[in-house]
């Protein structure tokens, strides 16, 4: 558990050591832009146009691995027509996410990306947000005045065509990849360690491979639990949401001034599939927050 601690600290200190002044909600009024006035469900009916068809079959795998997933057709349709009884339109929302590097967590940003605009990126490796608070506080700043924040995040798994977890097709290469690569490195080397065959190397001082020495010292806590389970590849990306879900609260909790007229919180699992599949989520948290950073709506079982 020390590990995981210090590696949370070095993770914020480094965004306070950058963090020159309090982001306070401060008007943006001044030039402002204002976008198109087209409701966020009348754009997501758009967004998966010419993307593949819902398949029952792969349907009812993707479901007896996960269950509680649902396709990304399914989540943004939900999620928008949620968000817009709430307030929340293209217009006057700014999309922020922080997932993983890898091209296929792309899928699912770009999904609410052709509603809300382009996002502020909070992540990198494993979805884990490195942006910190110093990118949280840059983030605020450029929400719409009088407007919102939709804050998507998560670690991502893949799954083939024939239901193996933590491996994918990708466009254009034969060979079934790793996925996640990163969180699967970091299992890996968690295992050596939880094995006795590895001891535990602090690589967080080189920055030429910080995230991934990062993720590496923030799975530590969970050896015993990824060791116990049936199945770690299944378990993998929960035990990682778990690890990010606190720093990502605990992100907007520090930030909390710098929350214009509200922010929305949606968590989860993303779960890849191959090119002729849609990409799936598994939602674990959906959170209303206030203009003061408080939560005050569950918003989890509108969409599940």
């Amino acid at each position: 558990m020390k590990f995981f601690v210090a590696s949370v600290a070095l993770l914020f200190s480094a965004a306070e050591a950058f963090h020159t002044a309090p982001i306070g909600r401060t008007s943006t009024r001044t030039n402002m832009i204002v976008k198109g006035d087209e409701k966020g469900s009348e754009k997501v009916a758009k967004v998966f146009e010419g993307k593949p068809a819902e398949n029952s079959e792969f349907d009812a795998l993707v479901k007896a691995n996960f269950p509680g997933a649902i396709s990304n057709k399914q989540l943004a349709t939900k999620v928008v027509s949620v968000l817009e009884g709430k307030g929340y339109t293209p217009g006057n929302t700014l999309l922020a996410t922080s997932l993983c590097a890898d091209e296929l967590a792309r899928v699912l940003e770009d999904d609410f990306v052709k509603v809300y605009g382009n996002n502020f990126n909070l992540g990198g490796l494993s979805g884990f947000p490195f942006a910190g608070n110093t990118g949280f506080g840059a983030m605020a700043a450029h929400i719409p005045d009088d407007g919102y924040c939709l804050v998507v995040h998560g670690p991502h798994v893949g799954i083939t065509k024939d239901g193996l977890i933590g491996k994918v097709e990708r466009p254009g290469i034969a060979l079934v990849d790793n996925c996640c690569g990163s969180a699967i490195a970091a299992s890996n080397y968690l295992k050596g360690i939880t094995d006795g065959g590895a001891k535990i190397t602090t690589k967080l001082q080189s920055f030429s491979d910080f995230q991934q020495g990062a993720v590496q010292e923030l799975i530590l806590p969970f050896g015993k639990r990824l060791n116990d389970c049936e199945d770690r590849m299944k378990e993998l990306p929960y035990a990682l949401y778990d690890s990010q879900d606190i720093l990502v609260r605990d992100i907007i909790n520090t930030g909390a001034g710098g929350i214009k007229k509200g922010l929305a919180l949606l968590g989860g699992i993303q779960i890849n599939t191959g090119p002729d599949t849609l990409d799936y989520f598994h939602p674990l948290r959906f959170d209303l927050y206030d203009e003061n950073g408080k939560v005050v709506d569950d918003l989890l079982p509108l969409i599940v």
